[in-house]
């Protein structure tokens, strides 16, 4: 007996429920409005290819990865797979204020490492802004250049091409491009039990390139008057006299 296709309606449900979302998390995660995607959900309303492939890469998927998925196309436990690449056209690139990012082997659902190649891009904290936090674990590897390694309960130290850290994602954690180099590429696995980490670090990413840079909103903002010394004052103070008396 052949089995019937999932219907979107399904595929939607099952990637949301999958994932702990509830409709209004998914909405603003995927940029279709609420009522839009519980039409979807329900079977009432369909999607353009165009949407469908908005849709697929909001989610962190390929668009032939979406319509596969469904509680009865879940991957099983143990099953022999893999995935090679072999140019950077073949991974997902996201660009933010401090990294741009590379995602690599993002067809394969359900991963426990999700393997990032980063070309980091801040110097300072100032323009780093809040230090990064995710569920599980993550390890470092520099490739190129050298980066400064700050935590929220570690002193910063500065990394070189073929070192490495290791620590806990939902600690605080930002990396610089460190003192007398241009920049820095290195290579992140991040690692949890969580099933949706992928789509979490994915979803986390292309937040922070929609959030505005310290720079530019200090650029914006009115420079302070520079304070005017003792002597500039004084002479200012005999100035206003000389006017009085005149």
């Amino acid at each position: 007996m052949v089995k019937a296709k999932p219907s979107l309606g399904n595929i939607v449900r099952h990637i949301r429920t999958s994932n702990g979302w509830t409709l209004a998390e998914m909405s603003q995660r995927v940029a279709i409005p609420l009522s839009t995607l519980a039409k979807v959900e329900k079977g009432h309303l369909t999607l353009t290819y165009d949407k469908l492939v908005d849709l697929s890469d909001r989610l962190g998927m390929g668009l032939s990865e979406f319509l596969n998925s469904s509680a009865h196309t879940a991957q099983p436990k143990g099953m022999a797979r893999r995935s090679v690449g072999k140019s950077d056209a073949e991974a997902l690139s996201v660009a933010t204020k401090n990294y741009d990012y590379r995602y690599l082997c993002t067809e394969l659902r359900g991963k426990i490492m999700i393997p990032i190649i980063s070309r980091v891009r801040s110097r300072t904290m100032q323009e780093f802004g809040e230090l990064l936090r995710h569920a599980g674990e993550e390890f470092v590897y520099v490739l190129e250049g050298a980066i400064e390694v700050h935590s929220e309960f570690y002193d910063p130290i500065t990394l070189r091409a073929g070192e490495y850290v290791y620590l806990d994602s939902e600690m605080g954690h930002g990396y610089l491009v460190a003192d007398g180099f241009e920049e820095a590429t290195i290579l992140a696995v991040c690692a949890s039990a969580a099933a949706n980490l992928q789509q979490e670090l994915i979803s986390q990413a292309r937040g922070e390139a929609h959030k505005p840079t310290k720079t530019a909103a200090a650029g914006n903002a009115e420079k302070p008057k520079a304070a005017r010394s003792p002597t500039h004052r004084k002479v200012a103070a005999k100035a206003r006299r000389r006017l009085g008396a005149a």
